[in-house]
């Protein structure tokens, strides 16, 4: 049986980025056996992130020294209150002293608080606005969450893995075979009023509660899509590159010129086919995974609840004209100023910014 320490070696060889084919699989298969170690996994990438030292990169080495000085870290805090990091001699001599355990106690701070965190509010992941997040669950799938999210999801134990999404979420979901029947495990979203089915695939789910529709873009594998309480029991199926828009709500109609479908069935609004050829860092869909607000023909009521989200800030109107001026566009590293500076460019409006709020009207 594999010790822990070669499960600590292979996360610095993968975080150092010198983890050959047979490590990433070798690694691969122990995470599933310990998916405990999935959550610190990502805190310690996090972590590294955010200490590497700007504008250059640290020498293989010592990435190597500082995971495993992290490691050292953690199990001293099983054993003692505080961790006491030894200067040791490694591959490339002795550590530096006070960056490194500095480090390395913040790295034992973060897991013991995470750990208190997840007792408390067991499965929950949040982004709240102005934020997004990205979380390892315990299989193994990777979500990233946007501003003004939230997932909430049991144990995975049982014979399928379900999820509850309010606001908007991008799934990289990876295959579980049940133990006891050896049949692959379905994972499902539930987004509002719909309810989807998938067993490994990559996809994006926008279901905020204040927005009418709900929005399922698939970037590879297969979904299958369902209205709760479905009776008849009429799925939708969605391929590589496809997105589909239902109502947010069972009751309300489709606003084109399609038939309204029954109550009990999936009322499909559009599907739309996305472009393949492009990088799925340039799709609209998944813009916001890869920090870009994206928006195309919204008129300033809709551009708002994205802005609201993506800067942590309250929007008002003031008169009703200004709600209907539409704005296509992108929006990456601008401050909230520079943002509304942008968008009067385009389109003229009078604006005021007052702390976190923002006040809107059509110029005279």
């Amino acid at each position: 049986m594999e010790t822990p320490e070669r499960i600590w070696f292979l996360l610095s060889r993968n975080l150092s980025g010198d983890a050959t084919e047979q490590d990433k699989e070798e690694l691969n298969e122990l995470l599933q056996q310990h998916p405990e170690l999935m959550q610190q996994y990502d805190m310690l990438h996090q972590l590294w992130s955010v200490n590497a030292p700007a504008g250059e990169e640290p020498a293989t080495s010592d990435k190597l020294n500082r995971i495993l000085q992290l490691a050292e870290a953690e199990t001293a805090a099983g054993k003692s209150e505080a961790p006491v990091v030894p200067i040791k001699k490694r591959r490339t001599g002795y550590w530096a002293a006070a960056a490194l355990i500095v480090l390395a106690a913040s790295a034992w701070a973060l897991v013991t608080w995470n750990n208190k965190q997840q007792a408390l509010a067991a499965n929950e992941v949040v982004a709240p606005k102005g934020s997004k997040t990205r979380t390892i669950l315990p299989d193994g799938s990777t979500v990233w969450l946007n501003a003004g999210s939230r997932i909430v999801y049991a144990n995975f134990n049982g014979p399928e893995r379900e999820i509850t999404l309010e606001g908007e979420a991008f799934f990289d979901v990876v295959q579980v075979l049940s133990p006891a029947t050896h049949q692959k495990k379905p994972f499902i979203v539930h987004a509002g009023t719909i309810d989807i089915r998938v067993l490994g695939t990559a996809f994006n789910v926008k279901s905020y509660p204040e927005e009418r529709t709900i929005e399922t873009t698939l970037i590879r594998g297969l979904v299958q899509i369902t209205r709760k309480g479905d009776a008849k029991g009429n799925p939708v199926y969605l391929h590589p590159n496809e997105k589909i828009v239902l109502p947010a709500s069972s009751n309300e109609g489709v606003t084109t010129n399609e038939p309204v479908a029954a109550a009990n069935e999936p009322a499909i609004k559009q599907i739309i086919h996305i472009d393949s050829t492009i990088k799925d860092s340039e799709h609209i869909e998944t813009a916001w995974v890869y920090n870009r607000l994206e928006f195309r023909g919204d008129n300033f009521e809709q551009l708002a609840l994205k802005l609201e989200r993506w800067y942590n800030i309250k929007v008002y109107f003031e008169d009703a004209t200004v709600r209907q001026l539409k704005f296509n566009g992108s929006l990456q590293n601008e401050t909230v100023e520079q943002a509304f500076m942008a968008l009067k460019e385009a389109v003229p409006f009078d604006v005021r910014i007052v702390n976190n709020e923002v006040f809107i009207k059509s110029t005279k």
